[in-house]
């Protein structure tokens, strides 16, 4: 049969879950159910997926979870069904006691949205407890003279179910002298009274036995017992009587243990036994039987727990006073527990969103902060804040949520991270606060691009530097971090001199380093300008250029070289004549050399590194002139060779000699005499070949009589032709006035205005050059012709066309015929 209705039970319990359990919506964002309590672990509540409007795939994805606090966890999520279910066996008594509505709140987090759901679940009670008397005996003294109609108190049964389940009325067991009364206080709560209903005698009934039975109005009925043995006493005919119906005091929480609450008195007018008053707690529920203590004697009640405003506020206790002669009075004693600022603020992350993008749009959720004060009214009132100055806002959600969010742009760079420290701060008096700590990082976007520590960059290299030499280093910096920090090197397309810019120099794409590819040349081009990029690897890459200046620094890799005199090209060898008039300092010749280097390398300097006669010519140490270092002497040989050595000042010096050949004579006919002065030291084997030379030039001579007629004409006319050129600016003016050429000697001599003599002992060698006019200076630059220097150009007064005279073939030269033994008189 038990099994039966337990079964039954059960049944009725699942259909009324299956009835109750269906969600109602009562506002926005408020989600409300109902259930039985004693349930079993796992019981459907409802469907939370549906009234998120979610499926229940989606509840794990989306991070849907419960916050709640302060007790321990009733429900749980079902992530395969999306259901509300719950965690254990709920007590509803245990958790609202006899609340008239037992309603468990909470919230679900749907965390990808940041978004908060109440939930409020009410749990309705089951007839699952019996009414319950606090002791299983009573007993109940009666004076036998007290009249009929008397009342005595009986002690109330506790059904701690509500509604129709709790306790609803009392039956006393059938007798002859007793009668049950039941009244109502002002809560509504029902409490037996034991009526006497026909007089009293001790003598015909000393005791009586009676059964009060306390019945609830579930579904099934439930009930208690409790014996009551009535013993009748001799008579008494007063009862205590308190001074107060009620007392309240009102007392705070952190009142010490051992302090007296306060005092109850009740006076019996009877004397002896009769009029000593006893005091009792009455009604005690076992949960504050430990905090309060009665003085049984003196009516003292103090206080023997500590108090807390947060686990009770209220108690209600009723006292009873008893004399010797049974008679009973009771009073209530009703202590309200003050609260006082003894709890401080609980704060509690439920979310945190770290690392957290350096381009987080403002208002971006960072954290969800839960606040709570177990204190009430002012004390309970909790203010947050931030400490420091931080981008970053709290802003006030449902319930006792906060949102941390962005409040000013966010820059990694100049922040990584923050050590965030929020403040809660309660109203009471003083104040009491929490703070709790958390760290933000801040997550990197590429959002800096590389940097120079220069607008623009210059190094130098020396030329013929070998291939593969490092020339310089450059690096960017990127404040960003990892990929959008590493830098990459690249140079920009270009050519030089035609040639694409990466044959000559290459970078190293990851340290910056520049190579040179190829030896460089100062000679061919100076300097180098290119452009370096370096790029980041974000997404999207970012760049910035600089501008970097190669100066090729110029080494002393080119020996001068001589422009004048130069070799002629037909093997013969060219002569200057100085005439034996000619005064210490006298102009010469000049030589002219360049050096393709540059600076010092290319500053020159001459010198007169031999001569035949060492102290007759001197050079020029910066222009290179050959002038006469003392006046000629007629003992002085007619041939002069001089070598003039040009050397630069680079490191080491690089030189080129130049070997001048100078015939002493002051005109053409003293060079053919001094030719046959020259022929009289030598051995009697050459008097023959003089005679042929002597006949062979007086053949000649008339030859050349005539050809100077005809070449004095053409000579005119050139003159005349080279007045034009000159006015107009020709070209010829830069060449050198004494440069020869040895082919065309007849040709030559006519256009002379001075003439040299150079014959050897050897007649196979000997040769006569006739150079052209003003041959004194080598390269005279146009300046220095406008002044008509008279050390740079002969003085037409010594050797003028007019004046000139024309001495007789024999006179002048002996040309000899060109036979394989003999050599040729070149004009």
């Amino acid at each position: 049969m038990a099994a039966q209705r337990n079964s039954s039970d059960r049944s009725a319990l699942v259909q009324l879950c299956l009835f109750l359990c269906m969600p109602w919506q009562a506002e926005a964002r408020q989600i409300r159910y109902s259930v039985p309590e004693e349930l079993e672990k796992g019981s459907f509540v409802g469907s939370i997926s549906k009234d998120l409007e979610l499926e229940p795939r989606e509840l794990a994805e989306r991070g849907v979870r419960i916050v709640s606090r302060g007790r321990t966890q009733l429900f749980a999520l079902n992530p395969r069904s999306g259901s509300l279910v719950t965690a254990g066996r709920i007590d509803r008594e245990e958790l609202c006691a006899q609340s008239a509505r037992c309603l468990v709140s909470f919230n679900i987090l749907v965390e990808d949205r940041v978004k908060l759901f109440g939930v409020e679940i009410e749990v309705t009670d089951i007839n699952d407890n019996a009414p319950k008397f606090q002791a299983e005996n009573l007993d109940v003294k009666i004076n036998e003279n007290v009249a009929p109609g008397t009342r005595f108190p009986l002690p109330e049964a506790v059904d701690p179910d509500v509604g129709v389940n709790s306790l609803q009325s009392y039956q006393l067991s059938s007798n002859k002298h007793f009668s049950l009364a039941v009244q109502s206080r002002v809560n509504g709560v029902k409490y037996p009274e034991l009526v006497l209903e026909h007089a009293l005698d001790r003598e015909e009934e000393a005791m009586h036995h009676l059964v009060l039975t306390a019945v609830d109005g579930g579904d099934p009925l439930r009930s208690g017992t409790v014996l009551i043995s009535v013993t009748v006493f001799d008579a008494n005919d007063n009862a205590p009587v308190f001074s107060l119906s009620e007392y309240r005091v009102s007392v705070p929480e952190n009142l010490p243990v051992g302090a007296q609450l306060l005092t109850v008195t009740a006076t019996d007018r009877d004397e002896g036994a009769n009029g000593e008053v006893t005091y009792s707690f009455r009604k005690l529920p076992d949960t504050q039987l430990l905090k309060f203590q009665l003085n049984k004697n003196t009516g003292e009640i103090k206080l023997s727990e500590n108090l807390d405003y947060e686990e009770t506020g209220f108690y209600e206790i009723e006292i009873q006073a008893e004399d010797g002669g049974a008679y009973l009075a009771t009073s209530k004693v009703l202590i309200t527990v003050e609260d006082v600022n003894d709890n401080s603020p609980e704060v509690t992350i439920t979310s945190l969103f770290s690392p957290l993008m350096e381009d987080s749009p403002l208002g971006t959720v960072i954290a969800l902060l839960n606040v709570h004060d177990l204190d009430s009214g002012q004390n309970g009132q909790v203010t947050c804040s931030i400490l420091g100055n931080l981008p970053f806002k709290l802003e006030k959600s449902i319930d006792s949520y906060y949102r941390l969010v962005t409040h000013k742009v966010l820059d990694r760079e100049q922040v990584s991270s923050y050590n965030i420290t929020v403040r809660a701060t309660d109203g009471g008096s003083p104040p009491l606060s929490t703070e709790i700590h958390f760290t933000l990082q801040v997550a990197d976007i590429n959002d800096n691009p590389p940097t120079f520590s220069h607008i623009s960059y210059f190094t130098y290299i020396p030329e013929n530097n070998p291939r593969g030499a490092s020339i310089f280093s450059m690096t960017a910096l990127d404040p960003d971090s990892e990929e959008n920090a590493r830098v990459i090197y690249s140079l920009a397309e270009d050519t030089i001199q035609g040639a694409p810019l990466s044959s000559y120099v290459s970078i190293n794409s990851d340290t910056g380093v520049l190579y040179a590819l190829r030896s460089f040349d100062f000679e061919q081009f100076h300097d180098l300008q290119m452009h370096v990029t370096a790029t980041d690897s974000g997404d999207p890459p970012l760049s910035s250029n600089v501008l970097l200046n190669i100066f090729v620094l110029d080494q002393n890799d080119n020996a001068p070289e001589i422009l004048y005199p130069t070799l002629p090209t037909d093997g013969s060898t060219g002569v200057e004549l100085a005439p034996r008039s000619a005064e210490p300092g006298y102009l010469v010749t000049k030589v002219v050399a360049v050096d393709r280097d540059s600076g010092q390398n290319a500053w020159l300097s001459y010198r007169l590194l031999k001569a035949s006669d060492p102290g007759l010519f001197a050079v020029g140490l910066h222009t290179g002139e050959v002038r006469t270092a003392r006046a000629l002497l007629d003992r002085d040989a007619l041939k002069q060779s001089l070598v003039v050595a040009v050397q630069d000042h680079g490191q080491p010096p690089l030189s080129a000699t130049v070997t001048l050949t100078v015939a002493v004579a002051d005109s053409i006919p003293d060079v053919l005499a001094d030719l046959g002065s020259l022929e009289v030291p030598h051995a009697s084997d050459a008097s023959g070949l003089t005679l042929y030379l002597v006949v062979a030039v007086a053949a000649v001579s008339c030859v050349f009589l005539t050809f100077v007629i005809v070449l004095l004409a053409l000579k005119l006319r050139r003159w005349h032709t080279s007045r034009v050129l000159r006015a107009s600016g020709g070209g010829l003016a830069g060449l050198p006035a004494s440069h020869f050429v040895g082919v065309d000697g007849v040709r030559t001599f006519l256009q002379t205005y001075s003439h040299e003599v150079s014959l050897t002992s050897d007649s196979r060698k000997s040769h006569v050059i006739f150079p052209q006019p003003s041959y004194a200076d080598a390269l005279i630059s146009q300046e220095s012709c406008e002044k008509k220097d008279p050390q740079s150009l002969l003085d037409d007064s010594k050797f003028p066309i007019e004046d000139t005279p024309l001495v007789p073939v024999s006179s002048i030269f002996v040309p000899f015929l060109s036979f394989k033994n003999y050599g040729w008189f070149y004009f």
